[in-house]
């Protein structure tokens, strides 16, 4: 079998392969034995049907032999590709042009690759992380959380303010008369708006005896029901919080740590590792999303942003099908419907295709190859996962037309590294970030998230050996079915 490939309108290539007379006149042996053992003939046993019973009950041998190529040409098609190491992003539209009848077989594949974006700007990118830095005052902050949980309430004599606890009877009337609110010695902290915003306002500058009277609109369900009701609220005592002092007794008693000093490098420690998470992803995250700016939405073909839907949607129900809660119940939780949601997800799919196409343009830009070594180590990594011999996952793959997939994925992998080498990384107040400590133990393989979401690049196909080729893998039909076929 021979195959050649060539350029045509519309990020299209014309794959023509030719298949010899003897591989052929193979296939179609096959299928008469197949369909020999198939076939239920009377006077025949299963196996022993005559070739020229099987095309009559066919329709002649022609039809036989239609057939037997309808279910070879989806193999050939598959071979073509790896031998050509095109990478398609849709099903084929193909023509058999001669051997329909008899003789050698030729036909086209007209398929869909992704286009080759131009991405001006790619090595001078800046991308904003969060400070990794752990100051002072964050640690301060967090000694306070701690001396909070410990403090005690002290009555005073001053007026309320943010942040007191006061014990206020309230009282709320609609209209009509009817009480819908109704609360004596009621202990309530100014600021947390239990009851309604305007509570919060009333009470501060509030003293003792005070009788505050207002109105204000008390939330329903649904939301355009609310009410009006009228407020009556006595203020009967004020107290603040007073925290302990912080001393190496209160630490050894609130903590594990016998000091002070103990207790807040502990807590720098644990700080300084949250922090330098957060700021690792917003690294790569900002890092994709500065490099998928550089792609205009009519670059992208929307055959891309469908297949990146279809796998969220498919990641999210099962997502929620493992929490036990359906689609219909997620969509009332978060209070958006079917549509918003398509919606939603159909941005962050075209925003994950733009990734991806940015960052194999980056690959072809900077001329990064995928070695046959490392191709086959990814292939040898991949049947480890699978637990089957690397041998049988190169046939599958080669099968299915997936070897191109497998090194595309890695040029992506090996021009993110090299995107997250070269783009500039300052913290909100322009400081220089160090990448390397951004990148210490982080890994450049581009994967897809289940969502989450920590997003992957995004395109057909974030992981080589998840997402694009293991599936190959499993079904070494993928590509191109029967149906598709046109004479």
């Amino acid at each position: 079998m021979r195959a050649t490939s060539e350029a045509v309108e519309g990020n299209k290539v014309r794959l023509s392969v030719e298949v010899d007379e003897a591989e052929v006149d193979g296939v179609l042996g096959e299928a008469i034995r197949t369909l020999s053992r198939q076939a239920r003939v009377p006077g025949f046993r299963p196996g022993k049907v005559p070739r020229q019973v099987l095309e009559a009950r066919m329709g002649g041998a022609v039809a036989l032999r239609s057939e037997a190529l309808r279910e070879a040409i989806p193999d050939f098609y598959a071979r073509a590709l790896a031998e050509a190491e095109i990478d398609p992003i849709s099903t084929p539209e193909i023509d058999i042009t001669s051997g329909q009848e008899a003789g050698a077989l030729a036909f086209d594949a007209v398929v869909e690759v992704r286009p080759v974006v131009p991405v001006p700007g790619y090595g001078g990118l800046k991308v904003t992380v969060p400070s990794p830095v752990v100051t002072d005052a964050e640690v301060d902050a967090q000694v306070d959380r701690l001396r909070d949980t410990d403090a005690e309430l002290v009555e005073v004599d001053r007026p309320a303010r943010e942040g007191d606890h006061v014990t206020i009877d309230v009282h709320g009337s609609l209209p009509d008369g009817e009480e819908v609110v109704a609360a004596d010695d009621l202990l309530y902290e100014i600021g947390s708006r239990r009851i309604v915003a305007a509570l919060d306002e009333q009470l501060r500058g509030a003293k003792v005896g005070d009788v505050l009277a207002f109105s204000a609109s008390v939330p329903a369900t649904p939301p355009q029901h609310e009410r009006e009701v009228a407020f009556r609220v006595l203020l009967k005592e004020v107290k603040e919080k007073k925290l302990p002092p912080v001393t190496d007794e209160w630490a050894a008693e609130a903590s594990e740590f016998s000091s002070v000093e103990e207790l807040r490098a502990d807590l720098r420690a644990r700080m300084a590792r949250v922090k330098m998470v957060q700021a690792q992803l917003a690294f790569r995250q900002g890092a994709l999303a500065a490099v998928a700016g550089l792609v205009d939405d009519d670059q992208v073909p929307d055959v891309l942003v469908e297949e990146e839907l279809r796998q969220r949607l498919h990641d999210l129900g099962h997502r929620l099908e493992q929490q036990g809660i359906s689609v219909g119940q997620f969509l009332e939780l978060t209070g958006q419907g079917q549509d918003e949601l398509l919606a939603s997800l159909r941005i962050e799919a075209r925003e994950a295709v733009k990734s991806d196409l940015a960052l194999r343009s980056v690959a072809e830009e900077e001329s990064l190859e995928v070695t046959d070594e490392e191709l086959e180590s990814e292939i040898d990594a991949m049947a480890s996962r699978l637990q089957l011999e690397p041998a049988a996952v190169r046939e599958r793959l080669t099968r299915a037309g997936r070897i191109a997939a497998v090194r595309s994925e890695q040029r992506k992998t090996k021009a993110l590294a090299w995107l997250l080498d070269h783009v500039e990384v300052v913290d909100e107040e322009g400081a220089p970030v160090s990448r390397d400590d951004l990148r210490a133990d982080q890994s450049t393989e581009v994967t897809t998230s289940d969502g989450g979401p920590e997003e992957g690049v995004g395109g057909i196909g974030d992981d080589a050996a998840e997402d694009v080729s293991e599936h190959a893998v499993a079904d070494p039909g993928a590509g191109v079915t029967n149906g598709e076929v046109e004479a």
